[in-house]
Parts: structure tokens; sequence; C-alpha cells
């Protein structure tokens, strides 16, 4: 702005006058000089104004324009004239340092283009003024000098401080140089070592592997040696125990057959009024012991020759029993005809007696035998009647299975749903049943009795119903009682409590459904001939599986299952049907008798006590139906209950005893112990898990 540049040349203008120009000493009044003196004193010229001549004044010339070069001349001219002198050096730009000299001598050339004469000074002034341009020369030449020294220590301390650090790093890289080569040469020795010791660990390791190969070479060798050897030794005892099975299916063939010789015997025995049932009862004990051999032996493995020798002596003793049926038949046949002369001989004599005219007393009838009672032996087969309902149930529901046979064999998908919505329908609520609430129990039973019904009921979260298909009635009804078998067959036998829920579900089923009651019983003598009873003959031709079959044995891939589960299935079954014979649906009516009741139970049991005995089988199952039904025949029967339970332990315990190897002894004592318990305190406990009336209140 043009007022700042007024500003700046003003303060210029003012630092040129004559007063900016002036120095002031600080320290005069100190001094105690006169400050007037100078004033009172002519001018004169200093001692140092020739120096200041002969320095100073030819470099402000040099530096001077050519107009100030006249004026100094002039004033040079004019020195030795007092009255006018130039102004002092110190005020003088031209006497300033030559960078203030040549920074501001351009503003001065412009301002004053002529330098103006001014007075010279006083001596005292002039030679104060030398004073301080000769110190400030030496001063200034001094600093040079010693900045020029100070420059050249520098440097030589900054060179030897570089020679010392240049040595230094040259020392710190070879000591570095020594040091990494040192390591590298420990380093190498230390892996030359290990190297040395890996080789020869290597080498010793080499050698004990070389050692242990040999070694187990030959330990392979002899174990596969023993290998072979054992082998060898599993094959022919392999086929030392297959020709022994074989043998032993060929002995039990040919016992088989044996005994049905004997009952072709017995026959012959009836028509000849000759007793051979203790032969018939041998010769049954010898099939048992000889099928007790084969299931033994189907379980252990092969026979072993103590088997086959017991049942080789089995085979010769049923010879011998066939050999001596045939004498007695013989001795039968010889007798029966020698009675028969005697009688014919005694009718010729009293027809002779007759005809004579004079009558004779007749003489008394010679006696034919001793007055003791005949030995009644138990039989084998079952009762014809019994065998009638047997063979009318099995045939009852072969004729379910062929009513519902277009359902069960059908193609269309249709048909094939409604089926499997049928069986899921009848089948998931008995899988439900267990020792729960009764009121549960009571859902599941109107579930059940609806779906038989014709009613509509729930299953799968579809509705269900046998009205879908013509042959869906006959259809639920099989799969239903096939069920409640299968429960007894498995849910049973793993837990005995659940015997009485189940039972008393297909109690009240039976008594609202006959049907289904038929085809459970059918279900159940057929998968346990036991609950006729019924004890399947071989006949000949006959498959020894199918006969095994036929005994209630799973055969699965031409392999028995083995005693133990087979008892245990035949125990569940037991058990439920004892329990069904008790028990009645508690919701039905009271008024109508029992569809199936304790009668029967007490025909079964009478029935088993008249057949011969199975070892291990006849005292499972005497147990099994005992424990759960026998408080209620207790109670029902009273006294006749307890005649049959000592005719138990006194007659029957000794045939069951006879026929039991002393590995098959567990169910035998089992039910000894039993029955003397229960004789010793004239009670048969009540079943654990029989359902009380506290039940039906949850």
């Amino acid at each position: 702005m043009p007022s700042e540049g007024r500003c700046w040349e003003t303060l210029q203008a003012l630092r040129s006058s004559d007063k900016g120009r002036l120095c002031y000493d600080r320290d005069w009044l100190l001094r105690g000089e006169d400050v007037l003196q100078e004033c009172m004193s002519l001018p004169k010229l200093s001692s140092y104004s020739g120096w200041v001549v002969d320095h100073i004044l030819p470099h402000i010339q040099k530096n001077a324009p050519p107009s100030e070069t006249s004026a100094s001349s002039v004033s040079t001219s004019a020195l030795n004239q007092p009255s006018s002198v130039p102004r002092s050096p110190l005020r003088n730009p031209a006497f300033l340092p030559v960078s203030s000299a040549t920074s501001n001598g351009t503003k001065e050339k412009h301002e004053s283009p002529h330098t103006e004469p001014v007075v010279l000074q006083s001596p005292r002034g002039m030679k104060v003024e030398g004073c301080i341009r000769m110190y400030e020369l030496v001063h200034r030449m001094k600093g040079a000098e010693g900045l020029r020294q100070w420059q050249e220590e520098q440097e030589k301390k900054v060179r030897a401080l570089s020679e010392m650090a240049s040595e230094q790093l040259k020392r710190f890289d070879e000591r570095k140089e020594l040091k990494h080569h040192k390591e590298f040469q420990d380093l190498r020795e230390v892996m030359e070592k290990s190297s040395r010791e890996a080789l020869g660990q290597q080498e010793k390791l080499k050698a004990e592997h070389r050692h242990r190969a040999k070694i187990l070479n030959l330990k392979l060798r002899e174990a596969e040696q023993q290998r072979l050897r054992q082998e060898e030794q599993e094959r022919l005892r392999r086929e030392e125990g297959q020709a022994r099975l074989r043998g032993l299916y060929a002995l039990q063939e040919e016992v088989l057959h044996l005994s049905q010789q004997l009952d072709a015997s017995d026959q012959r025995g009836d028509l000849l009024q000759v007793d051979l049932s203790a032969f018939r009862t041998r010769g049954n004990q010898l099939c048992s012991l000889v099928s007790g051999i084969i299931r033994s032996t189907s379980e252990n493995g092969f026979p072993t020759a103590e088997d086959q020798a017991a049942a080789e002596g089995a085979l010769q003793e049923m010879r011998d029993l066939l050999s001596n049926l045939h004498q007695e038949i013989g001795r039968a046949c010889e007798e029966k005809r020698r009675r028969d002369e005697e009688e014919a001989r005694i009718k010729q004599q009293e027809s002779e007696m007759q005809q004579r005219p004079e009558a004779h007393k007749e003489s008394p009838t010679p006696n034919q035998g001793p007055g003791a009672k005949p030995n009644r032996d138990l039989q084998v087969k079952v009762q014809d009647s019994t065998m009638q309902w047997y063979q009318q149930l099995q045939e009852a529901s072969s004729q379910c299975v062929l009513a519902f046979e277009g359902l069960s064999s059908s193609k269309d998908s249709q048909a094939k749903k409604i089926k499997m919505d049928l069986q899921k329908a009848a089948t998931i609520p008995v899988s439900q049943i267990s020792t729960i609430a009764g009121s549960k129990l009571k859902e599941i039973f109107d579930k059940i009795h609806s779906l038989l019904s014709g009613k509509p009921v729930q299953s799968g979260g579809r509705s269900v119903s046998v009205t879908l298909n013509p042959q869906g009635l006959d259809f639920v009804q099989y799969k239903l009682a096939e069920k409640f078998v299968k429960q007894g067959e498995e849910e049973v036998a793993s837990h005995h409590e659940a015997a009485f829920p189940i039972a008393v579900v297909a109690s009240g089923i039976w008594e609202l459904h006959p049907r289904v009651g038929a085809l459970i019983l059918a279900h159940l003598h057929k998968k346990c001939p036991y609950s006729v009873p019924f004890y399947p003959a071989f006949k000949e031709g006959m498959a020894l599986e199918d006969y095994q079959r036929m005994l209630g044995y799973q055969v699965k891939d031409s392999k028995v299952e083995q005693q133990d589960n087979f008892l245990k299935r035949m125990s569940g079954m037991i058990r439920l049907y004892a329990a069904i014979i008790q028990l009645r649906w508690p919701y039905g009516n009271r008024q109508e008798t029992h569809p199936h009741g304790l009668n029967h139970g007490w025909r079964w049991l009478a029935q088993i006590l008249n057949m011969e005995p199975l070892s291990d089988v006849t005292a499972t199952l005497l147990f099994d139906f005992l424990e759960v039904c026998g408080n209620a025949l207790m109670k029902q029967y009273q006294l006749q209950f307890w005649k049959m339970i000592l005719l138990i332990k006194e007659d029957y315990f000794p045939r069951i005893e006879a026929i039991t190897s002393s590995g098959q002894m567990g169910s035998f004592i089992r039910l000894k112990q039993f029955l003397e318990k229960c004789l010793q305190h004239r009670e048969i406990p009540v079943p654990k898990g029989f359902l009380t009336s506290s039940f039906w209140r949850s």
C-alpha cells in the first residue's frame, strides 16, 4: 500500500539524518569527562587519521560511485583545512562492512546521489573511531584465524575420528568374520561329530535290525509252522467233528426210525392187549437224550468222543429195547395163542358136558394173573380231543390268511399303502403296552377296539379304518393276534412284569372279538407247541431242520438257535398265556364268563403232567406257569390244586430228574425249590407285577 511505502521512506530518512547518525556513549558520566571540552577546543586531527586515510578512504573510494569519488577527493583535499572533514566512519554507510554497504547501497544511491561533506570530528572522536575500526579489524582477523584454526582442528578431529571409526569398523568386521569363522568351524565340527555318531548309531541299528530280523524270521517261520500245524490239527478236528456230527445225525435218524417202529409195535401191543408203554417211554427218553446231545453240540461246536459214545450207547439201547419189544410181542403172541387154544378147549369141554345127560358141576376157572393193579405209564402223544382242537385252530388261522391274500399280495400302490397303514394301526398300540398307568392302557384298548369295530382311528397322522378294503378286517385281526404273541415272545421274555398289562388288553379284546382270541391261540400253539401241550413227533422222510422248527426252535441258515434263547422265548409265551387265562378287562361285562379262563389252565397242567417230561423244557415251563398262574389256581381249586402239587413233587420230579443231564439241572432245581417253598408256607405267592386296583385308579 502507498502509505506503508511512505512509512519506510520516513524511517530511512530519519536514519540518514545527522541525529540518526550520532553515536552516544552511555558511560560518559561515569568517566567524569568534561562533556563540553570538545566543543570548546579547536578541532584537530587524531594520530590515527593517517591510518584512516591509508586504510579506510581508499576502500570507500573503490566502492563509491564517481560522484562520490569526486566528492571524497574534494574532501581529501580539504583535510588540511580545519573547517571541513568527512563524516564519522561509524555512522557513514561507506564505512560499514561490505555486506551491509552492499545491501543498503542501492537505497542510498537513490536517496542521496551525492555525499554531503561534513565537518570532521574532534581528535578524540577520530581516535575512538580509529580504535574501533582497528579493534573490529583485528577481532575480525582473529575471529577468521580462530575460525580457520577451529575448522582445521575439527577437520583433523573428523579425519581422526573417521580413520579411527574406519579402523574400528575393520577390527569389528575382522572380529565378526573371525567369530563367524569360529562358529562355522564349531558347527562343522559338531555336525561332523553328529554325523559320525549318527553313522555309528545307524550302523549299530543296522546290526541290531539284522539281528532282530533274523530272530523275527526265525519266529515267523516257527509261527508259520505252528499255524500250519494248528490249521492241520483244526482241519483234522473239524473233519473229525463233522464226521462225528454226521454220525450223530445218522444215529438220531436211526433212533427216530426205531422210535417209529416202537410206535408201530405199540399198536400191535394194543391188539394183543399187552401193556408196552414202558418200552415206548424209554424210547422217548432215548430220543430226547440224543436230541439233547445234538443241541448241546450245535451250541458248543462239534461233538466230542464222549457225546458220540453216549449217542451210540443210546442207539444200542434203543436197538436192544426194540429187540426186547419184539421178544415181548412174540411172547404175547404165544401167550395169546395159548390162551385162545385154552379157551377153545374149555368151550369144547363145556359143549361136551352140556351134551351129556348127566350134569356135572363146572370146574372153577383157572387164575389168569395176579390181582395187582396194572402199572399205568405216562403217555407221549396228546389226547385226541386236544389234538383236534389244535388242528381246528391252525385251520382257522390258515383260512384267515387266505381271506386277505388278495390284500397282502396286491401290487397296487394304493392297496399297499392301505395294508401298511392298517398294519401300523394294529401293531403300534400293542407295542406301546407296558407297565403304564391304567388310563393310558384304556386309551390303547379303546383304540384297538375302535379299529376292530370298523371305526376310523388316527395312525401316523392319517385316518385309518378296516372299511377301506373288504379284506381289511381279516388282515387286522391276524396281525393283531400275531403281534400279541410276538410281544410275549420278546417283551415278556425280557421283562416278566409286562405279561399282565399285555394279557389284560388281549383278554378284553378276546372277549369282544372272539376270532382274535382264536387267532392268538393259533399263533401261540404254532410258535410254542408246548402251550397245547403237544410234542411233535418226527416223521420218516422229514428234514431235521423242519422237525426242529416244529419243536419251536428258530433255524436260520441251517443254524439252530441256542438252548438258552429258545427257553427264554418259550418262557415268555407261557407266561403271557398264564396271565391271559386269569385276567379280565375291568371295564367289560362281568356277567359273562371268561372266554378262555382258569379251567383251560387246569386242563393244560393236568395234560402236561400226564405226558412224559422233556429235558430242560418241562421244568422251565412248569415253573413259569405256576409262578404266574399258581396263585389264581390255588384260589380256584384249593385242595385239588395242592394234591396236584404233591403229585408233581412225589411222582413227576423223579421222572424229570431221570432225563435231565448234569448241565441242565438249573431249571429243575429252580422248580423244585419253588414248590418246596410253596408247600412249606402252604401258599403260592402273588406274581410280581400283578395288576391291582390301584393300577387302574392311576
